[in-house]
């Protein structure tokens, strides 16, 4: 059984010490812990240790079990790492505080809406499928241009760029596209790393990591 504690401080260690070797500071990368499939029971251990950064894949079971966890601790930030549909907008915007996951443009009026609807605008993400893999999410590089241009038409509030490179292949080339991509378009943050190479990440320029299983243990 993992312990939360010793996990948490372990995986920080872990970002310190990669930044530490880029030159930059922990502090500016945010570890998000991927809550998604783990219930409010497994959650609070991390809670008590200090964590308020949580990612979950989808907007239902999100809603299943934060309103209790964050009307105790209000402070928390959720953010959505999985791909939305255009008809759970209202509910995204309502319930998350940053969406990692526009890809598409069909999404951009969808949460536009969503947002003037809500009266917050909610940072967002754009998602690149960075390895052009047919089964994943994600806007194509050459289309990257014209989404960010719908999406800032619309005044939605797009913040960097997210990615998830392909499994069972060196991570840092992927990384390093990703950060090149947010430079040339003129985009602060980098939603990239996850349990097996965030550090590799946090070298590469990631502002946000998305960490699930070095924190809460392999799922059954």
């Amino acid at each position: 059984m993992i312990d939360p504690a010793t996990a948490l401080q372990d995986v920080r260690n872990r970002i310190a010490g990669a930044a530490r070797i880029a030159q930059r500071s922990a502090d500016d990368v945010t570890l998000i812990a991927v809550s998604k499939t783990h219930d409010a029971a497994a959650i609070q251990p991390l809670i008590d240790t200090g964590q308020r950064v949580f990612g979950e894949n989808r907007v239902q079971e999100a809603q299943a079990k934060w309103p209790d966890l964050r009307a105790a601790h209000p402070e928390i930030e959720l953010h959505l790492i999985g791909q939305l549909q255009s008809n759970k907008a209202d509910e995204a915007v309502a319930m998350f505080d940053c969406i990692h996951s526009l890809d598409r443009p069909s999404l951009v009026p969808a949460l536009a809406k969503a947002m003037d609807k809500a009266g917050r605008r909610v940072p967002c993400f754009v998602q690149v499928n960075i390895g052009a893999e047919e089964q994943k999410g994600g806007c194509a590089i050459a289309e990257l241009a014209a989404l960010l241009a719908e999406a800032r038409a619309a005044d939605l509030p797009v913040i960097g760029l997210m990615c998830v490179p392909p499994a069972d292949i060196e991570a840092a080339p992927f990384f390093a596209l990703l950060d090149k991509l947010a430079r040339d378009h003129g985009l602060a943050g980098r939603s990239m790393g996850m349990s097996d190479d965030f550090e590799t990440a946090v070298m590469l320029g990631a502002t946000h990591v998305r960490v699930g299983s070095a924190l809460f243990g392999e799922r059954g």
